[in-house]
């Protein structure tokens, strides 16, 4: 595979709910392409759905719940988001969009930029500040995984050598 065929998978992997830059960062370091390039291609692919999951996603979901094929997956994405946000917003009180940063920025499954943001929605938090925290946690969770994606890479090498 080309060096670019690398970066689209980084790219499209980052776009990818639930896995996102979480697996696109170490996907990039262990292909071994530079770190800043697959950061910032992360980064940029995490963020890009944020704006449609912010005004469509909330909608979407309401109205598909109670279609026949499609309703359990909605009702569970639904409820996951609504379960988020309620956690969100007890534990934060005021702090909420810093807490929306940390929820994001703590690279753990099901934290990411998309369930951060349908919580957001679903709490109708302003937009922009939301974007902004959501962005923030982004940074936040490629920093963690580019240090933890280098240092995995650099003991298997040691491991391997």
């Amino acid at each position: 595979m080309t060096k670019l065929q690398h970066y689209l998978i980084v790219f499209l992997v980052s776009m990818v709910p639930l896995i996102e830059l979480r697996g696109a960062i170490p996907y990039g370091v262990l292909f071994g392409l530079p770190l800043w390039q697959t950061f910032l291609i992360a980064i940029v692919g995490n963020m890009l759905p944020v704006p449609i999951i912010f005004f469509f996603a909330r909608r979407v979901l309401e109205w598909g719940a109670d279609k026949p094929l499609i309703g359990k997956i909605f009702t569970f994405f639904l409820e996951k988001g609504h379960r988020g946000g309620e956690k969100l917003q007890a534990k934060a009180g005021r702090g909420l969009y810093w807490a929306l940063l940390l929820f994001v920025g703590i690279p753990l499954p099901g934290t990411g930029a998309w369930t951060g943001t349908l919580a957001a929605s679903l709490l109708d938090m302003d937009f922009k500040k939301s974007v902004a925290a959501c962005m923030g946690g982004v940074l936040l969770a490629g920093v963690i995984m580019g240090v933890l994606s280098l240092l995995g890479v650099s003991a298997f090498g040691v491991i391997g050598g």
